[in-house]
């Protein structure tokens, strides 16, 4: 497996989104010939850098499961490369299918919540989540994080495979709900990096820096979080038992 390409120069309308490269030329329209389910199943973090590493000729062009053999023979012709099988080492191409979340067993852990590239996923903590059907692409990133296994795909293309199950409408909205997964993450990392940039000192102030205030002595502290998980999963294995 082709290596993934460290994350490039953010576009210019995206500064502070480390994730996304900046992509141009060749790179651009590998990009918008991906499905961008960004599943990361070709091994790298989104299809942006899969096209990036496409375009420098770090990476084959049969990576794509989601594209199937169509989405090979696209970048075939984009590339000048030769139209090769798809590597079955990065999944097999199969129809779209949506992730639906079996309220029953949810336990509001947000995991999930936490793993969809397109924010798809609806809850809070400790309350049942729920999935909108026309954000999801059928990724899969939310099945493996998933303590309770309360998640299954549902098959919403019949026989239809690859770019015969997804169009390019679907796979632009996926792009821009993507782009805004990404802009909500990357906020909070903007504001603690104004929060912690050095402030000049007033004039006729002593620029002496403060004594830090003594700390007590550390405790050995429980993640409250961590804790609440655990004691939702030692409920749901308590229910199932009974069941």
């Amino acid at each position: 497996m082709a290596q993934p390409l460290p994350p490039q120069a953010p576009q210019p309308a995206l500064q502070g989104l480390a994730f996304l490269p900046s992509l141009h030329g060749l790179a651009f329209f590998i990009d918008q010939a991906l499905p961008q389910t960004q599943c990361t199943r070709c091994g790298y973090p989104d299809c942006a850098h899969y096209a990036q590493a496409i375009a420098e000729q770090a990476a084959p062009i049969n990576q794509c499961a989601p594209g199937g053999m169509e989405g090979i023979q696209r970048l075939a012709a984009l590339t000048g490369q030769a139209v090769q099988p798809l590597n079955r080492s990065f999944g097999v191409e199969g129809p779209l299918t949506v992730a639906r979340i079996d309220e029953a067993w949810c336990i509001g852990c947000t995991l999930c919540i936490k793993a969809c590239p397109t924010d798809a996923i609806l809850g809070a903590n400790k309350q049942m989540h729920t999935v909108q059907a026309a954000h999801c692409t059928g990724c899969e990133l939310c099945l493996p994080v998933c303590p309770v296994d309360c998640i299954q795909l549902d098959v919403v293309s019949g026989d239809a495979t690859g770019w015969q199950a997804w169009s390019s409408n679907q796979a632009e909205h996926a792009r821009a709900r993507y782009t805004q997964h990404q802009q909500r993450l990357a906020a909070p990392r903007r504001v603690l990096r104004s929060a912690e940039a050095p402030q000049a000192a007033p004039a006729g102030t002593d620029s002496q820096p403060a004594k830090p205030l003594q700390q007590p002595a550390a405790t050995a502290a429980i993640d409250p979080k961590k804790a609440a998980i655990a004691a939702a999963l030692a409920k749901a294995r308590a229910l199932r038992n009974k069941a």
